[in-house]
């Protein structure tokens, strides 16, 4: 049999897949719930503050990624990168950090499924509703990637049309404030201690809480391997997506600031996961507004942003996983495809993980939803380390070794600026993110909060030990771009 007659990925993606995966991917709980929590903590200034810093070091790991996936379009992604542009160890430990990243993400939204369904059907046990939505989540990702690119364009696209409602509600609601003389729009920017609130540590926490939003942009990446002609429809992406969703964030942020007061408890509530879904900030605007049927609306709404990020996080998980037993290094059982091009084995293994969604059995709702939401967290903001570091070593092995940037399909703007910035931005929040606990001697507390970053280092350096592995240096590094047909 030759090498043409195994089953291989299928690059059926399009430009418009793409920009759905992504935005499914980062538009989720983040947004239409723990943004009242931002708000709530760091009050409306520095909500927004935290949201454009994220926005802008987004708006770098993206260009970043572009040049990266276009000259290199794996579904392997940061794994490959890390690999060939740092250090062997580095790119092992990115990989998998990435996988369980959105395996575990996967089980945090299906926790969010069981605080969402109480909306409705309060007396049925948390558990049969993640139950449901896990098979649904892995019965689309079972499909061809052409269905799961339709089913994921779907799904998006009923966010992206109730995100435009309510941006227009509230840009109304805050015109008709601007018209009435007794009334004013920055009320409550100017209540208490706002716009900011809680000082540095605080704006320091939501950007945690606002990378952990915008987490997804970088499946791009993932989808790259699967995409038709990278080389053109990945910039295309990448350019509107960062728009979009930074849109997206920032006017909604400002219209629930504005409209909100950051002392209503309801805010901080909407994020705590008491079942309640008339505590959504979304939900709040829309009873200012005399809407009285948004409660049940926005409830169908954030069910199917969490399908959405869920379904995104299993297909780029999998993927992950699939790249890196092809490449030996992970067991070479998830390297295998079925005849339609999708990797089963890899899909049973994050379906495993995803399942972790249903020790909220035994340990309780409120807890797993907080330590699986610390992980993710931090498990992101890793991955968008590595982006910052593999494009930062990519470009100088690249010019080290002769080659024009011109000949690029996308080259990166602001390069070096761009990375260095990501990278000093990331740290700062890795590990500032929960000082205070460090201080106060909260130990449980650091452990749920960094638990993800000794895990990194033990893969990365357990790995180094093992295989004596170095950096790369940048005359011997592997700049050559993949070659990749048209379908």
């Amino acid at each position: 049999m030759s090498e043409t007659d195994h089953p291989q990925l299928q690059r059926k993606l399009g430009a418009r897949h793409l920009n759905m995966i992504a935005i499914g991917g980062s538009i989720g709980t983040g947004l239409f719930l723990a943004s009242g929590q931002t708000i709530a903590t760091a009050g409306p200034g520095g909500a927004l503050l935290a949201y454009v810093l994220i926005g802008i070091m987004i708006y770098f790991l993206m260009t970043s990624l572009g040049e990266l996936a276009t000259h290199n379009p794996t579904s392997g992604a940061f794994f490959t990168y890390g690999n060939k542009y740092v250090e062997e160890g580095f790119g092992f430990a990115l990989g998998w950090n990435y996988w369980y990243n959105w395996a575990i993400t996967v089980a945090f939204e299906l926790v969010a499924v069981q605080f969402i369904m109480k909306f409705w059907f309060p007396d049925i046990p948390g558990f049969w509703w993640s139950a449901i939505f896990l098979a649904i989540i892995f019965f689309i990702n079972a499909l061809t990637v052409k269905g799961f690119g339709e089913s994921e364009f779907l799904f998006s696209l009923v966010k992206v049309i109730a995100i435009l409602f309510f941006i227009v509600i509230g840009l109304f609601m805050i015109g008709k404030i601007m018209l009435d003389p007794t009334d004013s729009i920055t009320k409550n920017w100017t209540i208490g201690d706002a716009p900011f609130v809680g000082g540095f540590q605080a704006l320091v926490g939501v950007a945690m809480i606002a990378g952990f939003s915008f987490q997804g942009t970088e499946m791009v990446g993932v989808a790259a391997g699967e995409s038709k002609d990278p080389k053109k429809t990945i910039p295309i992406a990448i350019k509107q997506i960062f728009w979009r969703i930074l849109l997206f964030y920032i006017l909604c942020i400002f219209i629930i600031g504005t409209l909100v007061a950051y002392t209503d408890p309801n805010l901080a509530l909407a994020a705590e996961g008491d079942g309640n879904i008339t505590l959504s900030p979304f939900t709040l605007l829309y009873e200012k507004a005399g809407l009285a049927f948004a409660a049940g609306l926005m409830n169908a709404v954030i069910l199917t942003a969490i399908m959405s990020a869920g379904n995104s996080g299993m297909y780029s998980s999998t993927r992950m996983l699939f790249d890196m037993a092809r490449e030996g290094k992970a067991p070479r059982i998830f390297a295998k495809l079925d005849l339609r091009g999708v990797p089963m084995n890899a899909l049973y293994a994050t379906t495993a993980i995803a399942a972790l969604c249903f020790l909220t059995t035994f340990i309780g709702e409120s807890v797993v939803f907080t330590w699986l939401l610390n992980m993710s967290g931090m498990c992101g903001f890793i991955v968008w380390l590595g982006i910052a570091v593999s494009h930062y070593r990519f470009r100088k092995g690249y010019l080290a070794q002769g080659h024009k940037l011109e000949d690029l399909a996308y080259r990166a703007k602001f390069f070096p600026f761009g990375p260095w910035f990501a990278f000093i931005l990331c740290a700062i929040i890795i590990l500032g993110q929960n000082s205070e606990a460090i201080l106060a001697g909260k130990w449980m507390s650091v452990l749920s909060t960094y638990i993800s970053i000794p895990l990194f280092l033990v893969i990365w350096l357990g790995y180094k030990w093992k295989h004596k592995t170095k950096f790369v240096p940048y005359d011997k590094m592997d700049v050559s771009p993949i070659s990749v047909e048209k379908e």
